[in-house]
């Protein structure tokens, strides 16, 4: 590209999402490395024995190369969130494998049996534990179930994560019943220390066994303490929090000014510049670019007085000390104050999604859908009043939806007809004046460009100046336009929205310091109290707020459809009711 560029023009990298995402991939492939190695020491320090501890060791990376090459087969990509559904998995991938392997220890202690007795013992302990051992993953594996039932965003997002903690434990399932048990008739050999011989596990027994006897002497408070600690989760899980996807830090921020409808090209450009003047005094900004309005594309529907700004941040090292991002987004915030201007504070990643599946730019937008745009406005702008007082709200902004200005010219026709002029003869000198007209071609090379002419600014830039614009009729006298129309300015509808066929206008919430779910619940109680809606106009929730409220309610109806199946996979294995109702209690 740069071989094609002239002279003194260079091309500058003001944003790249490869860096987030190596950064992400990197740092949690890693975190998969240091586990690795956690697990195999504890293996070791549990085990006592180097070569049990391999066993367990060697199956966990076959695993999880099982699951990425199922993955691979499915034209999956290796993302954050695949990755981390190995993260999830690999502490439960080697349960079999210990179990399975302390099974034979305790076959094997203090004993050295031949060749031929050896293998019988590993048999005969793989027997022992293999079918439980398999139930027990192969539950794990069900237990994701719910995840694979999401649609929409949630399901794209969730489910790479989904596929590869299944493909992982279904793997783990399959090695724990058939490699492990070969790799410990080969490994596990000699002679193996009884487990009260490794200090962790007799200093471990010394400690549970009292509470064990103290436990089983006494059931019925147990019992009834257990029953008290379930009823204690009812009091938090009143207050805990929820939102579809905690805060994401990429990094990088994205400045996201709303403005009013009606703004000229030069007030937009002289706002990016001042906007963008101030944000780079900040120590902790490397770059910032953006743009107002919309690209040369049909497919960017962006008004003018959508402004996008991106800010390249340096290295969170090499920040203010204590300074969070939080602070930083604070102080930006009170730096970058226009009069009319409404800010916004947000991650590019993040909202790009969020503007892609609901159209909303901000974490929590509220639809107000209707019949009527000017009542559509006064419920927006009372809404925002009252969301403005609400603890935790950050900004808001309510669309004017009829803030848009329109000149409107109405031809008189009796008094053209009298000129001797028909509509479509002014229609098209008012057309040619004021929007222009294609004169002719100008060829450079291979490109070819349209010449338009026009009116000067200085003739068309109010309706006075337009009142005097000359006419000229057939007879070669000359008059002006207000001899024959009426010019004026109006307001009216900057942009119509509808939504299932109904008209709707949409506002803009931001919130920091709070969940999403208590926020909206908050909010929600303050509009049903405050804001009386006329018959036929209705109030939604949406961006982030209704991803989370859409997969709440699937997940409300496949958790339980997953309990009961994990039920009757337990009764399978037991076949008993009382083994069912205690596995599923604890």
């Amino acid at each position: 590209l740069k071989q094609g560029l002239p002279e003194g023009v260079e091309v500058v990298t003001v944003y790249d999402r490869s860096d987030l995402i190596d950064r992400a991939i990197a740092n949690l492939s890693e975190t998969l490395v240091e586990e690795l190695i956690i697990v195999a020491l504890v293996c070791l320090a549990f085990l006592f024995h180097l070569r049990s501890s391999l066993v367990a060791v060697i199956s966990l990376p076959l695993g999880i190369v099982i699951a990425l090459l199922i993955l691979k087969a499915q034209g999956l990509n290796a993302n954050i969130m695949s990755l981390g559904g190995i993260a999830i998995a690999v502490g439960a991938m080697i349960d079999g494998a210990i179990v399975m392997i302390e099974n034979l220890n305790k076959h094997l202690e203090d004993q050295a049996p031949s060749t031929e007795d050896h293998w019988s013992i590993v048999t005969k302990a793989a027997s022992e534990v293999g079918p439980a051992l398999f139930f027990s993953l192969l539950i794990i594996t069900v237990s994701f179930v719910p995840v694979f039932t999401l649609g929409a965003e949630e399901g794209k997002l969730f489910g790479p994560l989904a596929y590869t903690k299944t493909y992982a434990m279904a793997a783990a399932a399959a090695l724990t019943v058939t490699l492990v048990p070969v790799l410990m008739g080969y490994f596990v050999r000699g002679r193996i220390r009884r487990e009260q011989d490794n200090p962790i596990n007799r200093w471990m027994a010394a400690g549970y066994t009292p509470l064990l006897k103290t436990a089983l002497r006494f059931p019925i408070p147990v019992l009834l303490g257990a029953v008290l600690l379930l009823g204690s989760i009812l009091v938090p899980l009143q207050h805990i929090g929820s939102e579809f996807m905690p805060p994401l830090d990429e990094g990088d921020l994205m400045y996201m000014p709303t403005t009013f409808p009606g703004i000229s090209i030069g007030k937009a450009r002289a706002l990016l510049q001042q906007s963008h003047k101030l944000i780079r005094e900040v120590p902790e900004v490397v770059s910032v670019y953006g743009k107002a309005g919309r690209a040369e594309t049909a497919t960017d529907p962006a008004p003018l007085t959508m402004i996008e700004s991106f800010i390249r941040l340096k290295p969170k090292d090499q920040w203010r000390e204590g300074l969070t991002l939080t602070a930083l987004k604070k102080e930006l915030d009170e730096r970058v104050q226009f009069p009319g201007v409404s800010n916004a504070w947000v991650m590019p990643i993040k909202t790009r999604i969020d503007m892609l599946s609901t159209g909303v730019k901000t974490p929590i937008g509220i639809k107000i859908s209707g019949p009527e745009l000017s009542v559509i406005q006064s419920l927006g702008a009372e809404l925002e009043s009252l969301l403005a007082g609400l603890a935790g709200t950050t900004s808001v902004y309510a669309e004017r939806v009829l803030s848009g200005r329109y000149l409107m010219i109405d031809i008189d026709r009796v008094k053209a007809a009298r000129y001797g002029l028909n509509i479509a003869d002014i229609h098209a000198i008012v057309a040619s004046a004021v929007g222009g007209a294609v004169v002719a071609e100008t060829v450079e090379g291979q490109a070819r460009y349209p010449i338009s002419l026009r009116y000067p600014q200085s003739y068309r830039d109010s309706p006075e100046h337009l009142r005097a614009l000359p006419l000229i009729l057939g007879n070669g006298n000359q008059i002006v336009l207000s001899d024959v129309a009426n010019i004026r300015i109006t307001d009216g509808p900057a942009g119509i929205k509808s939504e299932n066929g109904r008209i709707s206008g949409w506002t803009y919430v931001e919130a920091d310091g709070v969940d999403l779910g208590a926020y909206v619940a908050r909010a929600q109680a303050l509009l049903d109290e405050a804001l009386v809606l006329p018959p036929g106009y209705a109030v939604s929730w949406s961006g982030q707020y209704e991803s989370l409220e859409r997969s709440k309610a699937q997940l409300q109806v496949m958790v339980p459809v997953t309990l009961l199946l994990i039920a009757i996979l337990i009764y399978l294995n037991f076949r008993s009711v009382m083994a069912v109702l205690i596995l599923m209690a604890t």
